[in-house]
């Protein structure tokens, strides 16, 4: 198989995950298996608790009995909550304000428990705004319901049916639009193999932020996709939802340091083009 074999099972089934470690006996566990809509973490927290958290932890389980000592884990800036000033470092606090948040924040202190208590070494990367797709179109980002600012106002400018809704024209930034940090898939996917490299070579349990520290606005992006597409997006204005903060942009200092990574292909116009030709060839297929 091109992406490598493949077998299907609930993360929370520790009999079944410790007999894939079994076959496979991998050097590192790299773990991106998360429900991560931050709307229905509200309505059902159960859902996200069981999987999220209690299923890392029958994942740690697995890994423990089976002797396999290091983990990857597809952590996210929501565990800082509302920032303290706009720009965030790893020392930041963490205060989440909805139940994803917490229930990756939760994993992240176990992963400091099975550090000290069963020698598992780990490495927590903290996600900013995961966005773009594959250069080449193979692969791309697709949700179900789609909760994305990008693939949203992609679909605003292709179709004019479905219009993109502007949360908060209010906030204290330049244009009172909401900022966020978007970083590239391929940069986040090249810091996963410094971070897994670092791994094999280093004891401990570790976090790394990954971000540009540069922030956009979503007025901002609305006119990266106008650019890429050669079309107006339409666009509805809407309240601001409640604990939106005005500025999320990640320091990357700390991984630029211990990891030696730095993003390389995040500015917005390229990660607008990547995300556009993925929805156009999608189309098509």
């Amino acid at each position: 198989m091109r992406w490598g074999p493949l077998i299907e099972c609930d993360i929370r089934d520790e009999a079944r995950v410790r007999g894939a470690l079994e076959m496979y006996k991998p050097d590192l566990v790299a773990h991106f298996a998360a429900l991560a809509y931050v709307g229905e973490s509200v309505a059902d927290p159960a859902r996200y608790y069981a999987n999220n958290t209690a299923g890392t932890l029958a994942l740690l389980e697995a890994m423990r009995a089976m002797g396999c000592l290091r983990l990857l884990f597809s952590s996210t800036c929501a565990g800082y909550g509302i920032p303290d000033h706009p720009t965030i470092d790893e020392a930041h606090p963490q205060r989440p304000i909805n139940p994803y948040g917490w229930s990756k924040m939760i994993v992240e202190r176990m992963l400091e428990d099975y550090g000290k208590a069963y020698g598992i070494a780990s490495v927590s990367l903290r996600y900013f705004n995961a966005a773009g797709c594959d250069p080449d179109g193979e692969i791309g980002e697709r949700h179900e319901p789609e909760t994305h600012a990008i693939p949203l106002v992609i679909e605003a400018a292709l179709d004019p049916d479905r219009p993109f809704t502007l949360f908060g024209t209010d906030f204290a930034t330049p244009d009172g639009s909401a900022i966020r940090d978007y970083v590239h898939v391929n940069d986040l996917a090249r810091a996963h193999l410094l971070a897994g490299e670092m791994l094999l070579d280093r004891a401990g349990t570790h976090v790394f932020n990954l971000g540009t520290g540069v922030g956009t606005s979503v007025f901002e992006l609305i006119g990266a996709v106008k650019r890429a597409a050669g079309r107006d997006p339409v666009v509805r204005l809407g309240p601001r939802r409640e604990g939106d903060p005005p500025v999320l942009v990640a320091s990357y200092a700390k991984a630029e340091r211990e990891l030696g990574w730095k993003p390389q292909c995040s500015q917005i116009d390229f990660i607008i083009e990547t995300a556009l030709r993925w929805r156009e060839r999608a189309a098509l297929a």
